[in-house]
């Protein structure tokens, strides 16, 4: 209950652009399923006028120095002695940050850190089961300098969002959450010809090839990889292929390094399960362990949705992984978010491969093999926007990282990150004749 009545610099902020009447919505702990704070969600005209603030600030804020611009440099493309052909890149203008509650902190500054330092003006809009996480971070970046006519929150549920995806004169709409929801937001913001970049989702598999060094050690890594955060990453592995020749030792160990994951409190030191964040989201894995159970799987952890008698509070989904599972299953077709995983055994190369490929999604996928062209051979067949050999749901700030098909369009962190949020302007130069 430490949160209620809290007062930020956000909210102080906020009352300057608030309607007279504020509907207010609850934040709850999903570990105890009980609320610990109020929040205010804007209406239509509080963002409307936000916008407008920060529309104001951005050619201010695009002035503000910054010590070395490695994209928004110049280039030269063509030099004569009448004629200079160069590129420039300015900002977008006003970017909408509609982030995501699964890594509220890093999938946000992925998009507001690039974005501010090209000159950009920021609209936050966090997801709200991640609204106090946003409100912190919003306090420290005007703490540390930030001007408020530069970055703003804006909170609330789904039609904040949309409002924000719809905004007229936005330079760019940069969402992350899931396909159903980028869809819609995409759809919100199509109007206005503004330019959209989603992280959505992903059913990322990893391949376990018959030559991999350590299977101990394999199996160890995928199951961090796909329990890790509960499950809830879009990079998380979802489905797991494995040789079947190495098949029943890679279950014994993948169940072993399950069985030892401590479900609890997520503010325990030990505790490496905790709830899952939404609600919903206990039917969504039910309804995909039912299919698979009705299909034919086999339980080897898990299996109950009873398995947590310790938890009778909160939304626990017991730690589940299953085998004898196929592609008529739901819980290998569709996303999951949560600690509920398969494994299937295949005959080789092939079949892995044409299972791999037999998804909607395209985010990441990784193998274990011994030699890397044999990795680099697979992942090149792959329609994936990262690859991964002998390990998974990695992120860099040295890569690009992006979704194809179903998992998103264009890319965060990298250069090609950075350049997502300027955009190009074309210049010709010529002496005039007789000068």
């Amino acid at each position: 209950m430490k949160y209620k009545g809290m007062v930020s610099s956000f909210q102080r902020i906020s009352c300057r652009f608030a309607s007279t009447y504020r509907h207010m919505f609850e934040i709850v702990n999903p570990a105890t399923g009980k609320s610990i704070a109020e929040m205010q969600e804007d209406y239509g005209e509080d963002v409307i006028r936000k916008f407008e603030f920060l529309a104001a600030g951005q050619k201010k804020w695009n002035l503000t120095p910054v010590s070395q611009r490695k994209v928004l440099s110049e280039e030269n493309m063509l030099q004569t002695s009448r004629l200079t052909e160069k590129v420039t890149y300015e900002p977008l203008g006003v970017v909408a940050n509609i982030s995501a509650w699964n890594y509220p902190y890093f999938v946000s500054a992925n998009v507001f850190v690039a974005a501010l330092l090209t000159g950009n003006t920021v609209l936050y809009k966090p997801s709200e089961y991640a609204s106090l996480t946003g409100q912190e971070i919003t306090d420290l970046l005007h703490e540390a300098g930030i001007p408020e006519d530069a970055f703003m929150l804006t909170t609330g549920g789904g039609g904040v969002g949309a409002k924000v995806a719809s905004l007229k004169g936005l330079g760019g709409v940069f969402f992350t959450g899931s396909n159903k929801t980028g869809l819609e937001i995409a759809k919100k913001a199509a109007p206005n010809l503004v330019k959209v970049q989603l992280e959505l989702g992903g059913k990322d598999p990893a391949y376990v090839r018959y030559d991999v060094p350590d299977v101990v050690a394999a199996a160890s890594t995928i199951a961090d990889g796909a329990f890790y955060n509960c499950g809830q990453s879009c990079c998380a592995v979802e489905r797991v292929y494995v040789d079947k020749r190495i098949y029943p030792s890679f279950v014994e160990a993948f169940v072993k390094n399950v069985k030892s994951f401590k479900v609890g409190d997520p503010l325990a030191a030990d505790t490496y399960i905790g709830p899952v964040a939404r609600q919903p989201q206990l039917t969504v894995l039910a309804s995909q362990l039912l299919d698979a159970l009705e299909k034919g799987a086999r339980a080897e952890v898990g299996g109950s949705l009873h398995d947590n008698k310790a938890h009778k509070t909160g939304y626990y989904f017991p730690p589940t992984v299953l085998t004898d599972v196929n592609h008529t299953m739901s819980v290998m077709r569709e996303e999951t978010f949560g600690p509920l995983i398969g494994i299937q055994a295949v005959e080789g190369d092939a079949e892995a491969l044409e299972l791999m490929k037999d998804t909607e999604y395209g985010l990441t996928a990784s193998v274990f093999c011994k030699a890397s062209s044999i990795a680099e051979e697979i992942l090149k067949e792959l329609d994936i926007g990262t690859g991964y050999w002998n390990c998974c749901d990695r992120v860099s700030p040295r890569l690009p990282w992006s979704g194809r098909k179903g998992s998103g369009l264009g890319s965060t962190l990298g250069m090609d990150g950075l350049r997502a949020f300027v955009q190009p302007k074309g210049i010709f130069l010529q002496q005039p004749h007789g000068a």
